[in-house]
């Protein structure tokens, strides 16, 4: 597959600039939806109700994403004032130069609380060091979660916002982001695999988002030919143990630039306390 994507990257470099890629860019534009999604955490101090997440995956930067695409996209993320700004994983597509195409978007992309990231399979596949793909994040103020976590405050009052490295093609380690947590505090966990779930749900996570799954990007009666979950947590919220799981769909796509029955969508979370 590594001779396969540079190749597949070329054509779809080409089709991007005729009329008929033009036309697929503009239909996957106007399909893509800033979901609101409320969820409610019982561990959430006061402070916090309230607080909302703009949490973007699968931007695959390089594949009919280019530098235009994405600032339209974080201007459109910006005008709904998150407070925090979460990205999870496959941010690039499968090239280095995907990554310069990802930093030359990122200068506009602020949150009074913060952007943070974590990678995905994708990620690794542009730049597997990563070296590159973590440089042009944090040189434009992006902190990379990965197997690691920061306290988040508003007021007097906090949460632990956690990340773990890609569960297929990086080593993901629970015990290492959670490390520092304080009991009372509620955890949102990013991992860019939505089947690490069942592992961060017997560790007492709160909330975990996730995407990779492209809410199945092609779909037909309920099928699509991609693999990329092996216990369901295609698109949407998902609960064990206590535990949340919301799994977005992502902005982007992969192998080809179509989406059917399965758009695109940045979800908005809102994080409430129990009524």
């Amino acid at each position: 597959m590594n001779w396969f994507r540079p190749r597949l990257a070329r054509f779809n470099e080409w089709l991007y600039g005729v009329a008929v890629g033009r036309w697929l860019r503009r239909r996957l534009d106007r399909a893509l939806e800033l979901r609101s999604v409320e969820i409610s955490l019982a561990r959430l101090g006061p402070a916090l109700d309230g607080l909302q997440i703009a949490f973007l995956s699968d931007l695959h930067a390089g594949h009919f994403a280019t530098e235009p695409d994405l600032v339209r996209l974080f201007e459109r993320v910006l005008r709904c004032e998150p407070d925090l700004i979460c990205l999870g994983g496959d941010l690039v597509d499968a090239r280095p130069e995907d990554c310069r195409i990802l930093a030359k978007a990122l200068p506009i992309l602020r949150a009074p609380l913060g952007v943070f990231a974590v990678p995905g399979n994708h990620d690794y596949y542009a730049d597997p060091s990563l070296r590159l793909w973590q440089h042009c994040l944090e040189q434009h103020g992006v902190s990379v979660l990965s197997n690691r976590g920061v306290r988040i405050g508003r007021g007097d009052e906090t949460l632990w916002l956690a990340g773990v490295d890609d569960l297929s093609e990086g080593e993901p380690d629970l015990a290492e982001a959670l490390d520092g947590v304080r009991p009372d505090e509620a955890i949102v966990l990013l991992s860019h695999h939505p089947d690490f779930f069942l592992e961060a749900a017997f560790a007492g996570v709160d909330l975990m988002l996730s995407g990779h799954t492209h809410a199945g990007q092609i779909t037909a009666f309920g099928r699509t030919p991609l693999r990329h979950t092996r216990h369901g947590y295609w698109h949407g919220h998902f609960e064990q143990r206590g535990a949340r799981l919301y799994v977005g769909s992502g902005t982007g796509t992969t192998a080809i630039p179509l989406r059917v029955f399965a758009a695109a969508e940045v979800p908005l979370i809102r994080l409430i306390r129990p009524r």
